[in-house]
């Protein structure tokens, strides 16, 4: 059996603006990375197997931030970067608001009927997650495995995990900056066993 350990990247600057980021960047706060190092801390006595990130700069410094002077092996994959919010991204929440009103109430109140500007829609992103998934258990078999992902990305996971559509995309829990999950894999069955945990961070 494989257990997941995901994680949210760390507070970035563009979060702090209210930003949409997707697959553009944003610095670490100093919150998130204070944040990233206290998740370190927690999960010191925690054996991984391998630490898997988004390729994104936000996720890659979380993860060396959490990862600190220990010897794991840490690799990047693409399915695992945010949702592509095309003509959003860059724009605060106010902007978007303002220039895309019909696809912004979707995005928030039916994300099953969302499509993005330019972007990926909801559906797409969790076909990633799905296939990401599948291609995990074809080349592990046990052990731990820190997954440093974003919002949206772990968003799809959880309905994966409820076996439950998109309707329910924004649900609780809500996922905070480094807010740990751990999500156990057997045989293609998906649990959740942690969810959004923030018990090392100061909200």
């Amino acid at each position: 059996m494989i257990h997941l350990y995901v994680i949210r990247h760390g507070e970035t600057e563009w979060n702090k603006e209210k930003r949409s980021q997707g697959r553009l960047d944003s610095s670490l706060t100093e919150k998130g990375k204070k944040d990233a190092r206290s998740l370190g801390d927690r999960l010191d006595n925690t054996e991984f197997c391998q630490i898997i990130s988004s390729p994104s700069g936000r996720t890659l410094e979380t993860a060396r931030l959490v990862k600190g002077e220990r010897m794991i092996p840490l690799t990047t994959d693409e399915r695992l970067m945010e949702i592509d919010l095309g003509a959003w991204q860059g724009k605060t929440e106010e902007e978007v608001k303002s220039l895309y009103p019909e696809e912004f109430d979707a995005y928030w109140n039916e994300p099953e009927r969302y499509k993005g500007v330019g972007g990926e829609t909801f559906l797409q992103v969790q076909q990633r997650i799905i296939k990401f998934l599948k291609d995990l258990e074809e080349t592990v078999t046990e052990g731990n495995i820190l997954i440093v992902t974003h919002g949206v990305v772990m968003k799809t996971l959880y309905l994966l995990c409820r076996n439950t559509s998109l309707k329910h995309l924004w649900d609780p829990p809500f996922i905070h900056g480094t807010s740990l999950t751990i999500v156990s894999l057997d045989a293609g069955k998906k649990e959740l066993l942690l969810e959004a945990c923030v018990l090392h961070i100061e909200l």
